[in-house]
């Protein structure tokens, strides 16, 4: 009796791994072609925060442009040679013009967002010019000239040589020069740029950035 069972024994062993083997191997081909019964799936409806992206950069300088100037001013008395009365300055401006887009400003339909959430159309406003900025410490008389007169009365005068005025001209110059340059469309470009970067690392496939006015 007893060896009769020790024979069975191990048939069964041998044939309750082959239905776990069995089992296993359905429950795999089932994952396969039906995944798990148990699968998660996670939706994010969230949408995602491009106008306050776009609002935290405030004023965003896109372009710059650097300027040198020459200002040859001269001032004559009627009547009188140069060497007694007038005067003759040259003046070097050294400065910068930047080309400043505004976000603060944007309305809410500036950003449109697609329904499926994979593309974006922005809308903003055209790059502006800023004043420009002169560099003090570049920025510098070459010469002066000044007649016999000029030397006496600016003896008395606690600002004989003001260089105020000369800033101003150098300055209107310089934003004349920016605006006959392609600086805008420098800063157009460089907008473009980085929202495309900005607003693809936020995860849309598409993203079409425009200006208003254009």
């Amino acid at each position: 009796m007893w060896k009769q069972n020790r024979r069975r024994f191990p048939s069964a062993i041998t044939g309750l791994m082959l239905i776990i083997a069995l089992l296993v191997g359905a429950a795999s081909v089932a994952r396969s072609l039906l995944g798990s019964p148990f699968t998660t799936t996670t939706t994010d409806r969230s949408p995602p925060p491009v106008l306050v992206d776009l609002s935290d950069l405030a004023e965003y300088h896109a372009a710059q442009a650097q300027f040198e100037v020459v200002i040859d001013q001269e001032h004559d008395v009627s009547w009188m040679p140069s060497a007694l009365a007038g005067e003759r300055v040259q003046f070097v401006g050294v400065g910068t013009v930047d080309a400043v887009v505004d976000f603060t400003t944007l309305p809410s339909t500036a950003v449109v967002i697609s329904e499926d959430g994979t593309s974006v159309v922005v809308t903003l406003p055209r790059p502006q010019l800023m004043e420009p900025v002169l560099d003090h410490d570049m920025s510098h008389v070459m010469n002066r000239d000044r007649g016999l007169f000029n030397r006496i009365g600016g003896a008395f005068s606690d600002n004989p040589t003001s260089e105020a005025d000369l800033y101003d001209a150098a300055a209107n110059k310089m934003a004349a020069a920016a605006e006959a340059t392609d600086l805008r469309q420098r800063a157009e470009d460089n907008v473009k740029s980085m929202l495309y970067t900005l607003l693809r690392s936020l995860g849309f496939e598409s993203v079409d950035v425009r200006f208003s006015g254009v």
